[in-house]
Order: structure tokens, then sequence, then C-alpha cells
């Protein structure tokens, strides 16, 4: 549970800057491979490859290793929890968005 002002806390383990664009490119997608994650998010494989076991370790996404044409491919899929997490991640950011909205307005 969490506590304090609900309104204001953020899913740290998301809202990461790199952990961010992986998540919101996998929330656009059904499913996309290493490669194409690393060029859509611009990480090395290094750093992608340690944020994608955080998730993977925390259950918000899926990696599946195989083959095509004899080369090794990693196929990576947000699970079902991952998606709920990222979507409740934008909600968040909508609502301290408005937050901060209240008042200028307030001050007209």
């Amino acid at each position: 549970m969490l506590e304090g002002n609900d309104e204001l806390l953020l899913d740290r383990l998301i809202h990461e800057p790199a952990r961010l664009a992986i998540m919101t490119v996998l929330s656009a997608v059904k499913a996309a491979d290493f490669v194409f994650l690393q060029r859509a998010t611009g990480l090395t494989k290094g750093n992608l490859s340690s944020h994608l076991t955080k998730l993977e370790e925390a259950g918000l996404l899926k990696i599946e290793k195989r083959f095509v044409n004899k080369k090794p491919n990693t196929n990576v899929e947000l699970t079902p929890v991952g998606k709920q997490r990222i979507m409740n991640h934008w909600s968040q950011l909508d609502r301290l968005k408005n937050l901060s909205k209240a008042p200028a307005e307030a001050q007209r």
C-alpha cells in the first residue's frame, strides 16, 4: 500500500527514463525484438539488456530467446501486469499534470 499523498507518487521502477522508453515502445506494439528496442530507445546493448532484466524480474515483460533463420533472436512483450502498470503510470502523470494546472487556472 502506498503511503503519503498517492496523487504525487510515481512508479519508480517504470519512471526511470530508459525503462519508461522501453515500456512505452512495448505498449505500442504486440512484441518487439531486441534490435528494434535498441534502435527505438537509443540504448546500448548492455544498458538495454540490464533494464529488460529488471523489468522481467518485476513481471512486467516476458523475454523469449529463440533462433530465426539460424540466428539468435530475443523477442520482448509486455505481460498483462506490465500493460496495466504502464497505463497506470501514464494516468498518474496525467493527474500530476492536471494538479499543476489547477492553481494556475485559479489565479486567473
